[in-house]
């Protein structure tokens, strides 16, 4: 079978929606770290949108810090490949041309480097997921001790790390005269551009404190929220639009139709008109972001969890079982719901029908699995400032219980039949440690994985209340199973 590419391209314009522009005459503007299918779904879809209406010179030069799987896949198609929207009508297929290359960090650090310390590279965005901001979550600073941070200080000309990487590139920036670029996260986290920050400045000052200053004087990080679900690529995923358009596509992604994107209008450098596509350029981000993280976020994690111990492989079929669409729903509403503030204008029980119309949606086969990755990381953003903010204001705290029980029942490595959980975690091997090392006392399973500081803020593991129903919700899901614990709880 053929693949996607320029030659082949003029094939799919009965079926697919196609660039409108030379991409032969348009230069990179953005560097992107961490090229997976997120970041083709959605910030590469908002720059897609611009370049067909005619912005120029903001394609998009895509990294891989770890595997050359994007680039193996986009090489022979030229960079092109399908975004399929599945929604509740059908599907709609776009081929979007706003890749200009990948690299891979690991094959040629030097390279990559090089195309970052570029004048025309004005922005480096970021998707590299929670961990790869090599931070502590509990307290959102550098973790010096990190294998990636301790090589690439060592190795400045060959990191590993994004931080690494950016704070190289804003080095050799500087010793050059060329201006600084704007550093872009959009990764799901509290405050993304403050933590970005942070870390790269005291990663820098362990570099070069007049690097630090530089970067502190010049650079800006915006703050971002980002929306869009988009589930994982499987090999039947990509048979099934092949036998649809005629042609292999290796790069397909898949998404819902929503996307939603907010940005801090706080750039030092130029930028791509993004609100002509649908952004939203605004001076404070954080009122978007909280809402998203725990009411989006926090309950995709739930569902998750309490999802996959109940035997459920996708959400949509999470949300078909009447007790779960229940907890979800009360989880909104009361523990979620009493913590956020409102958006001047907003509609915010509009916005949750439509979260669980998204999460409802059979079209998007999207792993519980897949979601309850790299818990460690995700929790605190997504449920612990939530569970903190009850606590002080004497608020419910119920479900959040039930559901660090579920997580604690999953990251344990067995599910409810006895069976093993392939849990993919940077503490997975620390967390399975300490649940099975206080197997035979539930209270004291609690208390230690409370007391993973990695996680936990101090505030929460030492608070009786939170222990002693996180320990009761645990015991039920042992003793009856997850769907029995939830019947009892809503």
């Amino acid at each position: 079978m053929q693949r996607l590419n320029n030659e082949t391209l003029g094939q799919l314009a009965t079926t697919a929606s196609l660039p409108t522009y030379d991409r032969d005459a348009q230069s990179a503007g953005i560097v992107h770290l961490g090229i997976g299918a997120f970041h083709r779904a959605h910030q590469a879809w908002y720059t897609e949108a611009l370049l067909n209406s005619g912005a120029s010179n903001w394609q998009i030069i895509g990294a891989s810090l770890r595997s050359p799987t994007v680039k193996n896949q986009l090489a022979e198609q030229d960079g092109l490949y399908t975004i399929v929207e599945r929604g509740p009508q059908g599907e709609r297929f776009q081929v979007v041309g706003a890749v200009k290359d990948v690299l891979v960090g690991p094959e040629s650090p030097e390279a990559l480097l090089a195309v970052m310390s570029d004048a025309t590279t004005k922005i480096v965005s970021l998707t590299v997921t929670e961990k790869g901001y090599c931070h502590d979550p509990a307290t959102g600073n550098l973790n010096v001790e990190h294998p990636d941070i301790v090589h690439d200080l060592a190795n400045p000309n060959a990191p590993k790390s994004a931080i690494g990487y950016i704070v190289s590139a804003l080095n050799a920036r500087r010793l050059a005269g060329t201006p600084t670029f704007t550093v872009l996260s959009c990764d799901n986290l509290p405050n993304n551009g403050e933590v970005l920050e942070r870390v790269v400045l005291q990663y820098a000052e362990k570099y070069d404190a007049e690097l630090a200053a530089w970067i502190r004087t010049n650079t800006t990080f915006p703050c971002t929220m980002i929306d869009r679900i988009v589930p994982a690529t499987t090999d039947a995923d990509r048979k099934e639009l092949e036998a649809k358009l005629g042609l292999r596509d290796e790069g397909m992604v898949l998404a819902e139709p929503f996307s939603q994107w907010v940005i801090e209008d706080k750039f030092c450098s130029e930028r791509p008109a993004w609100e002509d596509a649908g952004a939203l350029l605004v001076s404070d981000v954080h009122a978007f972001e909280i809402m998203k993280l725990r009411l989006l976020n926090g309950s995709h994690s739930l569902l998750a969890y309490t999802g996959y111990l109940a035997g459920f492989d996708y959400v949509s079929e999470v949300m078909n079982e009447p007790l779960l669409a229940k907890l979800c729903q009360i989880f909104m509403d009361r523990e979620v719901g009493q913590t956020v503030q409102v958006p001047v204008g907003f509609d915010m029980e509009e916005y949750k029908v439509q979260l669980r119309e998204r999460f409802s949606n059979p079209g998007l086969k999207h792993r519980t699995w897949q979601i309850a990755m790299d818990g460690s990381q995700k929790i605190p953003q997504r449920w612990l400032q939530t569970l903190q903010a009850q606590l002080d204001g004497n608020g419910d705290i119920e479900l959040l219980c039930l559901a660090l029980a579920a997580w604690i029942q999953y990251v344990s490595g067995t599910d409810e039949k006895g069976e093993a959980i392939d849990v993919q975690d940077p503490l997975a091997q620390t967390l399975k440690e300490t649940c099975d090392a206080n197997a035979d006392n539930l209270d004291a399973t609690v208390a230690a994985v409370l007391g993973v500081k990695a996680v936990f803020p101090e505030a929460i593991a030492q608070s009786a209340a939170v222990q002693g129903r996180v320990a009761y919700w645990l015991t039920e899901i042992k003793q009856g199973g997850v769907l029995a614990a939830i019947a009892k709880a809503v």
